[in-house]
């Protein structure tokens, strides 16, 4: 497998992981250990798509 097919497999699990973060948040009074798996995971999501292009 390339690295870009690599990246793009990647990417589609980030996207899985960060909808499913998405729906552990509350309406109110998020808990920072779900805020800081999101903001992780965008961040790692945001490299990926930067090597891509």
């Amino acid at each position: 497998m390339s690295d870009k097919e690599e990246i793009r497999k990647r990417l589609a699990e980030l996207e899985k992981e960060i909808a499913e973060t998405k729906k552990r948040l509350p309406a109110h009074s998020v808990k920072p250990p779900v805020m800081m798996d999101l903001l992780a995971l965008e961040d790692e999501r945001d490299e990926l798509l930067a090597k891509l292009r």
